[in-house]
């Protein structure tokens, strides 16, 4: 049985420069992708969504809405483009778990994306009403690895405060409540105990997730506007009828999420 007093030795901390630039990067796959698939080089929409359940794409392909992107370079991904009020959205499915989003992340923003918004499904720790609900996500525990590649140790991973002022006011006209906290964002969905839920509720975590801590952390890193919204619709499958979203999936309700996310981050890019 291991010492649980013993040190612990993580490659994590072996051979960091935080500092220090990436021999790989998500610009050089996206040249080597459109070389190989001999693809013309096209900018993604301005703005871009990650949807880790793919649960928003399947209502905008069934609904006729949304149209494959031929041009995307991604290996492991489709793009599909859609209109959302007038606006031209890019929106990749299944990325789910902070390394699969922060690899579709980088190279989006490396195709010209200047604002992302992941809608994630997640489990209820601290009650705010009856699921599903949102919770616009202020700060993340950095419980995954991810983020620990592009910063410092450190307990949370946080949201640009003027974005986050901005998009929590319009999130105001949603139809479906949306709350303002923290999550916990983990690697393992099936550790979380109830020791580690017990210490994610002491701290006032509304919920656990994925992809959030290592979104923001890489926003950071990169300066560039990321938004997660958690939408809560479980307690870990705990109770009765879990893991429902409403209308279409809950597609209906994250659209008006991400419309009223994009009408914050524009609230912010023109005041800069």
């Amino acid at each position: 049985m291991a010492d649980p007093d013993a040190r612990f030795d993580s490659p994590l901390a072996e051979a960091k420069r935080y500092d220090e630039p990436s021999v790989f990067t998500p610009d050089s796959l996206l040249r080597e992708a459109r070389r190989q698939k001999g693809l013309p080089e096209r900018s993604v929409p301005d703005v871009c969504v990650l949807d880790p359940d793919g649960d928003i794409v399947r209502h905008l392909k069934s609904t006729g809405r949304a149209e494959k992107d031929g041009t995307w370079p991604g290996y492991h991904t489709e793009l599909y483009r859609f209109d959302l009020n007038g606006e031209a959205i890019g929106i990749v499915g299944h990325a789910v778990g902070a390394p699969f989003a922060v690899l579709v992340a980088e190279q989006l923003f490396a195709a010209g994306c200047r604002f992302l918004v992941s809608v994630t499904s997640s489990g209820r720790i601290v009650p705010k009403d009856d699921p599903p609900y949102f919770v616009l996500v202020d700060r993340a525990l950095r419980d995954e690895g991810t983020s620990h590649h592009y910063e410092r140790p450190g307990r949370y991973a946080t949201l640009d405060s003027s974005l986050r002022e901005r998009v929590a006011a319009t999130c105001r006209s949603v139809s479906r409540p949306v709350y303002t906290g923290a999550t916990w964002t983990t690697d393992a969905p099936f550790r979380e105990t109830e020791t580690a839920i017990d210490r994610a509720r002491s701290e006032g975590v509304l919920a656990v997730e994925m992809e959030a801590a290592a979104l923001y952390t890489v926003a950071a890193e990169l300066d560039r506007p990321v938004v997660c919204f958690a939408h809560v619709t479980n307690e870990m499958g705990r109770g009765d009828d879990e893991f429902e979203k409403g209308d279409a999936d809950g597609s209906t309700a994250s659209l008006e999420v991400i419309d009223a996310a994009i009408a914050g981050w524009r609230r912010t890019a023109d005041r800069k």
